[in-house]
C-alpha cells in the first residue's frame, strides 16, 4: 500500500502564481515574503524569464544564491538574472521591499534552497543585523562568483565577463575562487582587470609555463591581499623562478616553495618585503638546497632576517655559483654575520654586493673571505663609506687611492679577473663609477 503525500496549500499557491505570470509580476510588491524563495526556485526551474527578472528587482532579502539553482551553466538563465540586475540599477525609485545586497553566482549545494524555501518567514521579516545590511546597501550590489579558466572562454563565462566589463562602476564584482588551467595570458589579464584581485581568496594554477606565466601576472598576484589558499600544479620541471614586487602573507612563502617537485637552480627576488618568517621558511625549503644562482635586489634584510640568510647560504654552499645581494640595506653587522657562511661557498664565480653600506674595515674582511674562492671570475663591491662626504657625494681622489689597497688583498691570494668597486655616482659625469682593475684607475662605466 503506497502513501501519497498530498500537495500542500503553499505548493498549490506557488503553481497558481506561475500559471498567472503577468498578474504575479504586477502584484510582487504585495507577495508575502515567505513565498519569494519557493516561487523564485520554481520560476528558475520552469524558465519563467520575465518573472525571474521581476523577482530579482523586488527581492526582499539581502542575499540571493542563484548559482545554487544552476546545476549546469545556462546562458539564457544567467542573462535573465543579469538583465534583472540592470533593471534594478536603472530604477530611480527602488521597490519598497527591495533589500538585495549580494547576488551569489557560485555553484553551491542546492539543498540550501530546499531548506530556505521551507523556512517560516512569517515570524520575522529578516533576522540578520540591520547595521550590516545598511553597510552592504551603501556599498552597492555585490556580485560574487567563482571562475575556472581554460584554453578558451565558455559561453556562459563570456556572457558574464561581457556584462561585468561594462558594470564595474556600478556593481561590486567579486571572484573569491579562481582556477587557471593553461589559459592564454590575454584572457587572464582581462578577467583580473574586471574582477579585482584583492577579492580572490583561493587561487589554483595549472600551467607548464610557470616562469613566463608568473612574470605576466605578478602585478596582479601582488594585489591579492586576501589570498589564503594558493595551489601551484605542474611545477615538476620548474628550474628558474623570479619573484618581483610581491607581498607575501604569512605562510604563503612556505606554500609556494612547498609545491616544488624538483630543486630550483635560479631564484631571483626583487622589490619584495620579506619578513623574518619568510626568510626562515626559505632557508629550510628543500626545493632550493641545490641552488646555483641566488639574487636579492631591493630586498630589505633586517638584523632578524640575516641569521636565516646565513643558514640559506650554508645549505646551498656546495652548489651556489652566483650570489647577488644588491641594494639590500646591508650594514657592517649584517655582512659580518654572513662572512663565515660565504667562505664555505667554494663554487662561487660571481658576487655582487653593490649599493650596500660597508665600512673600509668590514669590506676588507669581505675581500679576505672571498680571496680563497679560486673559481671567482666577476666581483662587484660598493665603495666604502669613508669615500663619501657628509652630503653623500663621492670623494673621488680618496676613492681612487683606496681601490688599489683593496685590490691587493685579493691579489695576495689569487689574480682577480674582473673586479669592480662601485660608487653611487661619479662627480665627473654623474653616472655610476667603477674602478678598473687592469688600468688601476677610477673610470666611469656605463
Amino acid at each position: 500500500m503506497s502513501v501519497c503525500n498530498p500537495t500542500t496549500l503553499q505548493e498549490l499557491a506557488v503553481q497558481s502564481l506561475l500559471r498567472n505570470e503577468a498578474s504575479t509580476i504586477s502584484a510582487l510588491e504585495y507577495l508575502p515574503i515567505n513565498f519569494f524563495p519557493p516561487v523564485f526556485k520554481e520560476a528558475f526551474i520552469g524558465r519563467h524569464m520575465e518573472l525571474l527578472k521581476a523577482m530579482l528587482v523586488a527581492w526582499p532579502f539581502s542575499y540571493l544564491p542563484v548559482g545554487a539553482l544552476m546545476k549546469t551553466p545556462d546562458v539564457e538563465l544567467l542573462q535573465a538574472v543579469l538583465d534583472g540586475v540592470d533593471i534594478l540599477q536603472t530604477q530611480k525609485v527602488r521597490p519598497r521591499s527591495w533589500r538585495l545586497g549580494i547576488l551569489d553566482l557560485r555553484n553551491m549545494n542546492q539543498d540550501f534552497w530546499d531548506l530556505w524555501a521551507g523556512r517560516d518567514w512569517n515570524c520575522s521579516t529578516e533576522t540578520e543585523s540591520n547595521a550590516q545590511l545598511c553597510n552592504e546597501l551603501r556599498q552597492g550590489l555585490k556580485v560574487v562568483t567563482e571562475l575556472s579558466l581554460s584554453s578558451h572562454l565558455k559561453e556562459h563565462q563570456a556572457c558574464l565577463l561581457h556584462w561585468a566589463k561594462h558594470r564595474k562602476d556600478c556593481v561590486q564584482l567579486c571572484c573569491v575562487k579562481m582556477k587557471i588551467c593553461d589559459s592564454p595570458i590575454e584572457i587572464i589579464k582581462g578577467v583580473l582587470d574586471i574582477f579585482p584581485p584583492d577579492n580572490i581568496e583561493e587561487l589554483e594554477l595549472y600551467t607548464n609555463q610557470v616562469q613566463p606565466f608568473l612574470g605576466h601576472i605578478a602585478p596582479h598576484l601582488g594585489r591579492m591581499t586576501r589570498l589564503r589558499k594558493l595551489n601551484f600544479c605542474k611545477l615538476k620541471f620548474l628550474k628558474h623562478l623570479s619573484i618581483d614586487g610581491i607581498y607575501f602573507h604569512p605562510d604563503h612563502m612556505q606554500l609556494l616553495f612547498g609545491c616544488l617537485k624538483s630543486p630550483l637552480e635560479t631564484l631571483i627576488i626583487t622589490l619584495c618585503h620579506l619578513s623574518q618568517s619568510d626568510l626562515k621558511q626559505l632557508s629550510q625549503c628543500q626545493g632550493i638546497c641545490q641552488l646555483r644562482h641566488l639574487t636579492f635586489s631591493n630586498v630589505v634584510l633586517s638584523s632578524l632576517g640575516v641569521p636565516h640568510l646565513r643558514v640559506l647560504l650554508e645549505n646551498t654552499a656546495d652548489t651556489l655559483q652566483t650570489l647577488e645581494l644588491v641594494e639590500c640595506w646591508m650594514e657592517d653587522s649584517h655582512l659580518s654575520a654572513l662572512l663565515p657562511a660565504l667562505s664555505l661557498c667554494s663554487h662561487l664565480t660571481t658576487v655582487n654586493f653593490c649599493d650596500n653600506k660597508f665600512s673600509t674595515a668590514v669590506l676588507k674582511k669581505l675581500l679576505q673571505s672571498v680571496a680563497n674562492l679560486s673559481n671567482m671570475t666577476v666581483e662587484f663591491y660598493p665603495a666604502p663609506l669613508e669615500c663619501y662626504d657628509p652630503l653623500g657625494s663621492v670623494l673621488v681622489e680618496k676613492f681612487a687611492q683606496l681601490c688599489p689597497e683593496l685590490l691587493d688583498i685579493l691579489c695576495a691570494k689569487r689574480q682577480p679577473k674582473t673586479i669592480l668597486f662601485a660608487t653611487d655616482v661619479c662627480l665627473e659625469c654623474c653616472t655610476r663609477c667603477f674602478y678598473d682593475t687592469e688600468a688601476r684607475l677610477c673610470q666611469c662605466w656605463q
